[in-house]
């Protein structure tokens, strides 16, 4: 009995609507599949939702999952976005109305040392002729952030020793959906060989025709919607006897009305956000110095650090005097990014001065993609409280001269803990992360409380 089974592959489209109607349209085509006898599953494979969207931020998240309840999916996992963006208040409510199963396997209650009740760990789905499909679902084991928002994500070996057994006794077909890269998504090929389909995402690849690996299939669609994936899986008697790949470019799926849906979403977000006033400014608070002062202050009080530390090219708009919503403050700082502290001796504090120093002219216009950023250029970084003299490679906490056996505590963003330019804050500091608000709430709440007319 030969039976044919495809795969459809979302993954990484991070809020980006504009190419929601063109996969919408692609996805139709598994009717006509369908209508041949062959057998049809979509999955998405995490990070879905970024917050850089107005409609995902002032929605928290749930705008996009109304248009995944369009698609009929069989199956999603998380990304970080939806795991370390979201508070776990925020994450435990954002499938409530979701009309697919969440797989995931390696993130538990951290208070419970259960798997939460949106969640599960494990998938299995039949074909119309009797094949059993199983799928096992994995986050990036984000430790730093999952654990202090309440989280315990476990790692991938750990899971997969238990599941793939498991999973691979009952099922002919075995899929693992990967939030965790194309690195790792080769190394658990070569190392669990029972999988038969790597569903991956996180770093973005495009694997155009798949990559194969000993026996293991590898696929990946990009990101931001600009590919889709269908994997074709021929079997004989419930046995894999081939699978292929093929990836689908959608901006060749443009249609009239796509931008009139496009620009519906981000009005509505806007309009959303506009509607929540923050304060009334009586001065102008300008990008280039003003505004990153303040953002500085207001770090240093909500952590109660004597020292801040954040890169200039966080901050994309000015704030004019008058009114202030949610809107200018996504515009201004649409990074999902939280606050953490760092505990460095006075040695490594010198050390982190003199990378910063090394860099500062390189990473002045550096565009950075990812790790939290969601801006144009890196920028420069300023401090406030600390000082750092090239010439005499002295540096200054609160107007002291650093002492190297001495443990100094700053507040920053954390997306500097996770760029690879200033090492030490990763290798020699001690980092905690502060809590689930972003850099630009607690500027809001900050701007807040020192300006209450609205």
């Amino acid at each position: 009995m030969q039976e044919k089974i495809h795969l459809f592959q979302t993954n990484d489209i991070h809020s980006h609507f504009e190419n929601w109607p063109k996969i919408r349209r692609w996805l139709e085509r598994k009717k006509s599949y369908e209508a041949q006898g062959e057998s049809v599953f979509l999955f998405d494979i995490g990070d879905f939702l970024d917050r850089e969207h107005p409609l995902t931020d002032v929605t928290n998240g749930s705008s996009n999952i109304e248009l995944m309840n369009q698609a009929m999916y069989s199956g999603v996992t998380i990304g970080n976005n939806e795991g370390i963006t979201n508070s776990k208040e925020v994450l435990n409510h954002l499938y409530q109305d979701a009309n697919f199963p969440v797989v995931l396997s390696n993130l538990l209650d951290k208070q419970t040392q259960k798997y939460p009740s949106w969640l599960t760990p494990t998938l299995y789905l039949n074909t119309k002729q009797g094949t059993k499909i199983g799928v096992i679902g994995l986050t990036a084991p984000m430790t730093l952030t999952y654990e202090p928002f309440g989280w315990q994500v476990l790692e991938v070996d750990e899971v997969l020793s238990r599941l793939v057994p498991q999973v691979s006794h009952t099922a002919d077909v075995l899929i693992l959906l990967s939030h965790l890269g194309l690195p790792e998504d080769k190394r658990i090929a070569e190392k669990y060989p029972e999988i038969n389909v790597i569903m991956g995402a996180h770093t973005h690849q495009l694997l155009a025709n798949g990559l194969k690996i000993n026996q293991t299939i590898l696929a990946s669609s990009g990101r931001f919607g600009e590919y889709v994936s269908d994997i074709t899986i021929d079997l004989f008697d419930h046995k894999i006897a081939n699978i292929s790949v093929d990836t689908y470019n959608t901006m060749t799926l443009d249609d009239v009305d796509d931008q009139k849906e496009i620009k519906e979403y981000y009005n509505k977000g806007y309009s959303l956000l506009s509607q929540q006033k923050i304060c009334y400014l009586d001065e102008w608070l300008d990008k280039e110095e003003s505004l990153i002062t303040t953002t500085l202050t207001a770090m240093k009080e909500v952590s109660h650090c004597d020292v801040a530390i954040v890169n200039s090219g966080l901050f994309l708009k000015s704030f004019g005097q008058g009114i202030v919503t949610a809107k200018d403050l996504h515009d201004s700082l649409p990074h999902p990014m939280n606050l953490i502290k760092v505990t460095l001796d006075g040695q490594n504090l010198i050390r982190l001065a003199k990378e910063i120093e090394k860099n500062k002219d390189f990473l002045r216009r550096f565009p950075v993609v990812g790790m939290k950023f969601r801006g144009k250029y890196f920028g420069e970084i300023w401090y406030d409280g600390f000082e750092y003299d090239a010439k005499t490679k002295s540096a200054y906490w609160c107007g002291e001269l650093v002492k190297k056996d001495k443990s100094y505590t700053f507040v920053t963003v954390d997306h500097l803990a996770f760029l690879p330019f200033f090492p030490t804050i990763e290798i020699a500091g001690d980092i905690s992360l502060l809590g689930p608000k972003f850099l630009r709430n607690i500027l809001g709440e900050y701007l807040k409380k020192k300006n209450q007319r609205c």
